[in-house]
């Protein structure tokens, strides 16, 4: 029954996809959509209009969906080691110490002279951070490890302040901000080359753990006379989810509520079987990214929404939903 839902997700991400390729400001028929694409692949030289679709859209969707599947996995993934219905990624200090580097090089300069620096930055910033947490939170339990990760993002949120405050350009001050609040607007395939290779790894290493994740829901103690070793499973874990990631926000700055969001909704629909609910975290939090992403280009079109906008003004509502159920899937 599983795997056939597996399959249904993964049939709703294509045609999503899908969907997404065709709509824009200007939108595409479906038999453009696929001359496109069969030019793409056969080599063809491409029109105007197929140069929008291949070199724009496509890349943005397919780092979407990247995106959006790591974020989802690291939520579940947290979720599950601190046993916190609110621990989302962000919690390791992945994003804050992304943040922290990406702003750095917008507010001197170094975005603009060299773009790659601060997508490279980023991803190493957000690993930094993340080995900084689990090197001294590996002293105590896991609690410990939240705690320093609240500390670090506090932190590294005020650095971030003071930095764009003191921005020498109005207009770089702005870009810093515009980054904080994340968005996948001029994505191209170079962005998908640098996310694919840290989200997939990240990814399966977490989902390879599913069985242990199960044990950790029944308490530290019952994990552990199951012969689960839960400090360095725990690390393990985290370390995992925080590569996905890092390699997700480097790209695209920091997109709340998707890790958070998305494994509660699974949970409410199909239980917490971690065998389950990993896999299916990816290809849903891929769908519902593209389907944010879609919505932000077209709802107050021509005005574009930021994607990390769109995320939270659902991802709100849905939390305070959980709120009010009582709690019963969290």
């Amino acid at each position: 029954m599983k795997t056939h839902a597996l399959a249904v997700a993964s049939l709703t991400l294509v045609a999503v996809g899908a969907v997404s390729l065709c709509l824009g400001p200007v939108t595409t028929p479906v038999r453009d959509v696929v001359a496109a694409l069969t030019a793409l692949a056969t080599g063809r030289e491409q029109s105007a209009a197929e140069i929008l679709i291949t070199q724009i859209r496509l890349p943005r969707i397919l780092t979407c969906a990247l995106v959006g599947g790591a974020l989802a996995v690291g939520g579940a993934a947290m979720q599950a080691v601190f046993r916190n219905p609110l621990a989302e990624p962000g919690i390791t200090g992945v994003g804050a110490g992304a943040a922290c580097v990406a702003v750095a090089t917008i507010v001197t300069g170094l975005a603009a002279t060299h773009p790659v620096l601060m997508s490279l930055g980023a991803f190493a910033g957000a690993l930094l951070a993340t080995f900084l947490v689990q090197a001294v939170g590996s002293r105590g339990s896991n609690a410990t490890l939240l705690l320093v990760g609240v500390a670090l993002n506090s932190f590294l949120g005020a650095v971030i302040a003071a930095m764009v405050a003191n921005a020498r350009d109005s207009e770089d001050a702005r870009s810093a901000v515009f980054w904080l609040n994340g968005d996948l607007t001029g994505s191209t395939f170079a962005n998908v080359a640098l996310v694919v290779g840290p989200v997939l790894l990240g990814s399966a290493g977490v989902v390879i753990h599913a069985r242990e994740l199960n044990l950790f829901a029944l308490g530290e103690a019952t994990a552990q006379s199951s012969g689960v070793a839960v400090k360095r499973v725990s690390h393990t874990v985290l370390a995992c989810a925080a590569l996905a990631t890092a390699g997700a926000v480097a790209t695209t700055g920091v997109i709340s509520f998707v890790g958070l969001v998305v494994p509660h909704l699974i949970r409410l629909v199909a239980g917490a079987d971690h065998r389950f609910l990993l896999p299916a975290s990816f290809l849903v939090g891929a769908s519902f990214l593209i389907v944010a992403d879609t919505a932000a280009r077209m709802l107050f079109n021509p005005v574009i929404l930021q994607t990390g906008v769109i995320t939270a003004l659902i991802g709100a509502p849905f939390l305070l939903f959980l709120v009010l159920r009582g709690g019963r899937t969290v």
